[in-house]
C-alpha cells in the first residue's frame, strides 16, 4: 500500500538489477516467490517517502534499524525477477558518500556526529558478518551518470505519460548490458587516457558481474521527471547520444564524438543547475 503523502520525492534516478528467483538461496527464494504473488507491491515513491519519514524524528534515523523486506518485481519472458530494496545497506553506503559531499558544518546540523558514529559502527559490524553483500539498486541525485547510458540502446527506451507525471526508463537483459560495458571500455581506453569516465564504467561493470546472467537491468529516471520540462523529457535521447559518441570514437572522428558529448553535457548541466533555483 502506498503511503499517503503530499511530499514530493527527491530528484533521484536509479539503476536497478532484477534477478530471477533462482538466483536467491533458500529460504529467501521462497520468501520472494510468495512476495511476488501480492496483488499490490510498493512503488519507488513509497520507498522514498519511507526513507524521508525516518529523517523527521529527533535525533533523525539515517539508516533503518531493520532491513527492508520489500522489493520491486518484474516478469521477464514468464520468469519472475525481483529487485530487493535493501534500504539499510544502501543507507549506510549513502551516509558514507554524504560525508564526502557536504561541508562538516552542514552535515553536523542535519545529522549529529554521534548519530553518524553509531551508524558507522553498526555498518562495520554488519560488514564483518556480510562481507559479500551488495545492493541491487544504485542512485544518483539531480542527474543520470553518463556511464549508466552505456548499458542501454535507444530502442529500449520506454516513455509513458501517466495520469499525474510522466515516466522514462530503459530496460535491457543483463547479457546485453555486460556486452555494452565491455565494448564501451575498449573504445574509451583506445581513444582516451584513464579518467573518471573509464573508472566509473569499470565500477559499473564489476557491479553487474555479481548478478545472475539472466537478470534484467533497468535505468529509471525516477524523481528526475519532476525536474525536466515535459517537452525536453519527450525529446531526451541520452542513450542514443552516448552510443553516437562511442561510435564516433571507434571511427576516429573526435569532432563528432565531441559534439555528441557536448549535447549530452548541456542537457544534464541544465538539470543540475535547477537544484540551486528557489
Amino acid at each position: 500500500m502506498a503511503l499517503a503523502s503530499s511530499v514530493r520525492v527527491p530528484y533521484v534516478a536509479y539503476l536497478r538489477v532484477y534477478e530471477p528467483l533462482a538466483a536467491f538461496p533458500e529460504p529467501e527464494r521462497s520468501y520472494w516467490a510468495r512476495y511476488a504473488t501480492r496483488e499490490v507491491t510498493p512503488t519507488a515513491e513509497d520507498e522514498q517517502r519511507r526513507a524521508l519519514a525516518d529523517l523527521l524524528p529527533t535525533p533523525p534515523v539515517p539508516v533503518p534499524v531493520h532491513e527492508s523486506g520489500d522489493a520491486f518485481v518484474a516478469v521477464v519472458d514468464d520468469v519472475t525477477c525481483v529487485c530487493p530494496w535493501r534500504t539499510r545497506l544502501r543507507g549506510w553506503q549513502a551516509l558514507e558518500a554524504l560525508e564526502e559531499l557536504l561541508p562538516a558544518s552542514v552535515l553536523d546540523a542535519a545529522l549529529p556526529p554521534v548519530v553518524r558514529r553509531q551508524a558507522a559502527t553498526d555498518y562495520e559490524r554488519w560488514r564483518e558478518r556480510n562481507p559479500d553483500a551488495r545492493p541491487w539498486i544504485r542512485a544518483a541525485t539531480w542527474h543520470v551518470p553518463v556511464r549508466w547510458f552505456v548499458l542501454f540502446d535507444d530502442d529500449e527506451r520506454e516513455y509513458a505519460k501517466g495520469d499525474q507525471v510522466p515516466a522514462l526508463r530503459y530496460r535491457t537483459p543483463m547479457v546485453q548490458a555486460r556486452r555494452r560495458v565491455a565494448r564501451g571500455l575498449r573504445t574509451l581506453r583506445d581513444a582516451l587516457e584513464e579518467g573518471p569516465l573509464i573508472d566509473g564504467l569499470v565500477d559499473v561493470g564489476r557491479w553487474l558481474e555479481d548478478f545472475h546472467p539472466r537478470s534484467l537491468v533497468e535505468l529509471d529516471y525516477g524523481g528526475l521527471v519532476h525536474a525536466v520540462p515535459e517537452g525536453q523529457l519527450v525529446e531526451d535521447r541520452s542513450a542514443a547520444e552516448v552510443a553516437e559518441g562511442l561510435a564516433a570514437l571507434r571511427e576516429g572522428d573526435g569532432e563528432r564524438a565531441g559534439a555528441a558529448y557536448e549535447k549530452l553535457s548541456q542537457r544534464w548541466s541544465a538539470v543540475r543547475e535547477r537544484q540551486f533555483s528557489s
